[in-house]
């Protein structure tokens, strides 16, 4: 297809030719001829599609928000000509990259590498690939766009960023190798749920009646609820933060809380003021990283108030630890966390952002002995995490 300036040229040579044979200008036709021959010769240029196999590999796949991550298109000509005036589109989002790529001669490979942007979280699509080839004077452009299995489309997970933090005492942690042990003291477990018997299962937790109705043997799967538990609210209304660099760092303070508790296989539960983010038991081997990946996809809300992730909290008994992250804008509905702070061992407020005229504002009340942590980095989170640990 034509280009702008093809059409243009086209356009203008055309004119020129009709002008010239009009008002006797035989100037005017020969310089309008070579337009129009210009045009001709790009098209010929670009009519035969170049025969080129291509892929595309993301390098890591899941990355921090801030860390490097590479893409990396191989292209691979087929044909039996040299080609020259190629070039890579490749879509990151909704920019698209463009990638110079040197004369292929027959069978050769070429691959070009590109950073891809890592700044905000989220799920960045991929694609799809286009090759396109213009003239020399780039009068006209054949483009091919890739489909599926030939570099077509892919996706990058940008993830929040962690720092090393402990777990908050709370409960009795009397087994610390995981939410469930065989030799926990009968008094800390608690029924969790039915589950297939596995060989050395005590045969004095088969719930017969389960195995009389599914013909399967199931048992009683108990988990030691003297473990600390973690409860964590994060506030996504956009009124609580003065700008997306300070929700950033809030979700960056809320993944490092949760995912310390994840890692170590304790039970973790994540809300907002929209609903469950995600609930963990302990048991899984990749609670962490699908925490992670939850978390990479949260986003601000519109919610006027936070008074809605607290409602759950107080439907039933809880223990453990209960961590507010919430930025120093707008305080709607945190008062509520004084209806359900008692249901807890502890609770601690995280508060991320702001600048120094937020330090003459006293923080809103919420209670004497639940201590507000100022995050304005997440390098300052560690320090400040620990001192609360040890109170």
């Amino acid at each position: 297809m034509l280009s702008p300036t093809g059409w243009g040229a086209l356009v203008g040579g055309g004119g020129l030719v009709g002008a010239g044979y009009a008002f006797g200008y035989p100037e005017a036709v020969v310089l309008g001829v070579g337009c129009l021959l210009a045009v001709a010769v790009a098209l010929v240029w670009t009519g035969r599609p170049p025969r080129l196999a291509a892929r595309r590999r993301v390098t890591p796949r899941k990355v921090a928000r801030g860390d490097r991550a590479e893409g990396a298109v191989t292209l691979t000509h087929t044909g039996g000509r040299t080609r020259r005036g190629l070039e890579v589109v490749d879509r990151c989002g909704e920019r698209p990259l463009v990638l110079r790529v040197p004369p292929l001669a027959a069978g050769a490979e070429h691959t070009v590498r590109y950073a891809l942007p890592t700044e905000r979280r989220g799920r960045i699509a991929l694609g799809p690939l286009r090759l396109e080839r213009t003239d020399p004077l780039g009068l006209a452009r054949r483009v091919r766009v890739f489909g599926p299995g030939e570099g077509g489309t892919d996706a990058l997970l940008v993830r929040p960023r962690v720092c090393p933090l402990p777990v908050l005492p709370s409960g009795t942690a009397h087994h610390v190798e995981g939410p469930t042990s065989d030799t926990a003291d009968e008094g800390s477990l608690t029924f969790h749920a039915l589950r297939e018997y596995v060989l050395g299962d005590d045969l004095r937790r088969v719930h017969w009646r389960s195995t009389a109705r599914t013909g399967t043997l199931m048992v009683k799967h108990l988990v030691d609820v003297s473990l600390p538990h973690t409860t964590l609210v994060l506030d996504t209304r956009r009124s609580a933060y003065r700008s997306e660099d300070d929700f950033e760092l809030a979700v960056d303070s809320a993944a490092s809380v949760a995912f310390a508790a994840a890692r170590s296989h304790f039970p973790v539960e994540v809300l907002s003021e929209t609903g469950t983010v995600l609930r963990t038991d302990g048991t899984g081997g990749d609670d962490a990283e699908a925490l992670l990946d939850r978390l990479a996809l949260v986003r601000r809300s519109e919610h006027a108030s936070a008074a809605g992730a607290f409602d759950s909290l107080g439907q039933a008994r809880r223990r453990g630890s209960l961590t507010v992250v919430t930025g120093t804008g707008d305080a709607t509905g945190l008062s509520a966390l004084e209806r359900v702070r008692r249901r807890f061992d502890r609770t601690v407020v995280l508060r991320t952002g702001g600048g120094a005229e937020d330090d003459r504002h006293e923080p809103p009340a919420l209670g004497s002995d639940v201590p507000q942590l100022r995050v304005r980095a997440l390098d300052s989170l560690p320090a400040a995490w620990r001192r609360e640990a040890v109170r």
